[in-house]
């Protein structure tokens, strides 16, 4: 059916082999940017099977790497709320109510809570269970560390101290506490396409970051870009990635994979003219 649509297979066998281990409508993302009829999906004259199977694999190492700066930052911003917060209002201040802005999202966030702690099967929480009946929840500092991200950035979300969430995102190297909230709840949206294996390469998204005109450290001057693309995303995830590791190799990786995937159009990305003499991208 590929072939009488026009779809080239320079290896017939071998993209046999990889539609035995990858679905069809999984590929089907990345054949769709050779089509030249969208409804009949009829292709582009010179449109190879291996292409769409390249931009697949490419998607598949951008999700490893994407995730693995996630995963840092996940950590990172978990400490910094257990410790601030902490310090200010104690070792259960997440399960009081006055603390909050919004009694409803509370009531979710509080629920939430008490479900993951329900399946933890970590040593630190059964050792808990195992020695106290009382207060209904361990600490903040063995709570928080076994909630989900969606969960962790919802608590931040609603916190009512502004002052505290300041002092969270400037440790963090972001000057106001709402660009930290932006760029979480489009963290929370990526790590949940990336759980998915969902194609994030060219993918719009719904939830889009804030990019600040300025930032204490190395930034984009063009942030007039496509919000709702990945590119948006990278930026924030490399700053992040430069103010918890300042020797991370974020950077290099994702130079490294678009080199071993040269036919990638970076454009599908968001990726504006000349982005990598940004100064985030040519520290």
């Amino acid at each position: 059916m590929l072939k009488e649509r026009g779809l080239i297979f320079q290896d017939e066998k071998g993209a046999l082999e990889q539609l035995r281990i990858i679905s069809y409508f999984r590929l089907a993302n990345y054949l769709r940017p050779m089509e030249e009829d969208k409804v009949s999906h009829i292709f582009k004259s010179e449109s190879y099977f291996e292409n769409a199977l390249n931009l697949y694999y490419f998607d598949k190492e951008l999700r490893a790497l994407i995730f693995t700066a996630i995963q840092s930052i996940e950590i990172a911003l978990r400490t910094k709320i257990i410790h601030y917060v902490s310090l200010k209002y104690g070792a259960f201040w997440f399960a009081d109510i006055s603390l909050c802005s919004d009694q409803r999202r509370f009531a979710e966030n509080l629920n939430h809570i008490q479900q993951e702690l329900q399946r933890s099967k970590e040593d630190f929480i059964l050792e808990h269970y195992g020695k106290y009946t009382y207060p209904a929840f361990p600490p903040v500092w063995k709570t928080l560390e076994v909630v989900s991200f969606g969960t962790l950035s919802k608590l931040y979300y609603n916190l009512s101290d502004k002052k505290v969430k300041k002092q969270i995102a400037q440790d963090l190297d972001v000057p106001q506490h709402l660009y930290l909230e932006s760029w979480i709840k489009s963290a929370t949206v990526l790590r949940n396409c990336i759980a998915h294996h969902a194609r994030i390469w060219n993918r719009r998204f719904p939830q889009m970051p804030h990019l600040p005109q300025k930032m204490p450290k190395a930034w984009v001057n063009n942030n007039q870009v496509p919000m709702m693309k990945l590119y948006p995303q990278l930026c924030f995830l490399a700053y992040l990635q430069n103010s918890i590791h300042p020797n991370n190799t974020f950077r290099q990786r994702f130079f490294a994979l678009l080199e071993a995937y040269p036919n990638v159009d970076t454009k599908a990305m968001g990726c504006p003219a000349n982005w990598r003499k940004e100064p985030l991208w040519n520290i």
